[in-house]
């Protein structure tokens, strides 16, 4: 499981997948279908996200499958960007999907 914060042109989003990375196929192509083909996708801790959702990342897990899937945890950019700190995040990884 990762997580990550995903910053696009229209802000970030913070997203829960079962994938192995940020930057795998199924992830770009799940952003992609959401109209998100270029972004720069942070990963954050696991055990940081559930600290500061709770609840609401309880309840988002229960709804995430054993095989390759997506969730969005936060979509509220302000809330996202001012919850992580720069320290908090890891490594940007740039993806553009061509059209």
């Amino acid at each position: 499981m990762k997580a990550g914060i995903i910053f696009s042109g229209s802000g970030p989003i913070l997203i829960l997948t079962t994938s192995d990375s940020l930057t795998s196929d199924q992830v770009a192509q799940w952003l992609a279908n959401k109209g998100l083909r270029k972004y720069i996708a942070y990963e954050v801790d696991l055990e940081l996200c559930r600290a500061r959702y709770g609840q609401h990342f309880e309840e988002t897990m229960k709804d995430v499958h054993e095989r390759k899937d997506l969730r969005c945890l936060d979509y509220n950019g302000q809330r996202v960007f001012e919850l992580f700190s720069f320290q908090e995040m890891g490594r940007p990884m740039y993806m553009e999907i061509p059209k």
